[in-house]
């Protein structure tokens, strides 16, 4: 069994398939365990995020109530060479739900991380505005224009960093758990997300061209082709995917972990929020399995 109850739950970058965090932070719950701290990185960022400010099923409510139309609404598109998607809309639409807070105030230790593109470096935040962090660590290259606080420009923590356990405060004090959203394994089929109330409607022509263009990021609305032509965009995001699932390999390797629970990369794409509910059982089922290998001394 266990020794105790107590975890530093660490949550890595995903785009999307981050919801999975959300179900991972019940099954702990529903369990018994105290969460110590959390150290995030861009989806991981988010949703960590909202769970130490104490605003986890407010979050929840509200992102598993946006449909496939409801997602483009909230992206704020644009024509820079820097990414397609300015990042700004969404957080707005989420302040109203979820009000900003200092991370230092925050009732639970929080962290999150993200790259200072100009010196190259990690930059950790433990202060300021919460949402300027998680803005921040989550400014995935080639989609989302990077964050400039303070004349820094920071792109997403999942660079260097895309599972953060180096943030974590105390290797020592508690179960590490950690989330990998980036896996190579293959992906769970799992049940049909819950029923929406509202009518998914026809989409209009704007968005159907959007999605022409973003299908990289919404795989499933691709059709299965034996070879595949990537674009430039393409190209570019496939290397940097490439490159984070071998990076996380080799820091879950060189960690002292306790639980590793992951999501399969092929679970979703980048920019499929609108199946938060699904991927929030997702992340439930596979974080039981995990704490059953824990509790068992496995």
């Amino acid at each position: 069994m266990a020794k105790n109850k107590t975890v530093s739950l660490v949550l890595s970058s995903g785009g999307a398939r981050g919801l999975a965090h959300v179900g991972v932070i019940e099954e702990l719950e529903r369990r018994g365990y105290t969460i110590a701290e959390i150290a995030g990185c861009s989806a991981g960022a988010l949703v960590g995020g909202m769970y130490a400010a104490g605003k986890l099923s407010e979050f929840k409510d509200w992102i598993c109530n946006l449909d496939r139309l409801d997602v483009f609404s909230l992206m704020d598109f644009t024509f820079s060479s820097r990414g397609f998607i300015k990042g700004e809309k969404v957080y707005q639409a989420l302040k109203k739900v979820v009000p900003d807070q200092k991370i230092e105030d925050l009732p639970l230790r929080f962290t999150c991380n993200a790259v200072d593109i100009n010196s190259g470096k990690e930059h950790v935040f433990t202060q300021g505005s919460l949402y300027k962090a998680i803005r921040a660590s989550g400014s995935i290259p080639s989609i989302f224009i990077p964050a400039m606080q303070d004349k820094q420009h920071f792109i997403d923590g999942g660079v260097l960093n895309p599972v953060p356990i180096s943030l974590i405060s105390n290797p020592h004090a508690h179960h590490i758990v950690v989330v990998d959203t980036n896996a190579l394994e293959h992906h769970y089929h799992a049940p049909p997300s819950r029923p929406t109330t509202k009518s998914q409607g026809i989409l209009p022509a704007w968005v159907k061209e959007y999605q022409k263009k973003m299908m990289p990021y919404f795989p499933e609305e691709q059709k299965v082709e034996s070879v595949r032509n990537y674009s430039a965009l393409e190209l570019v995001t496939r290397s940097f995917d490439l490159l984070q699932d071998r990076y996380c390999q080799l820091l879950l390797e060189n960690y002292p972990v306790d639980a590793q629970i992951k999501i399969a990369r092929k679970q979703c794409g980048t920019l499929e929020f609108h199946r938060a509910a699904e991927l929030i059982e997702v992340g439930r089922i596979k974080a039981s399995a995990a704490l059953d290998l824990l509790e068992n001394g496995n």
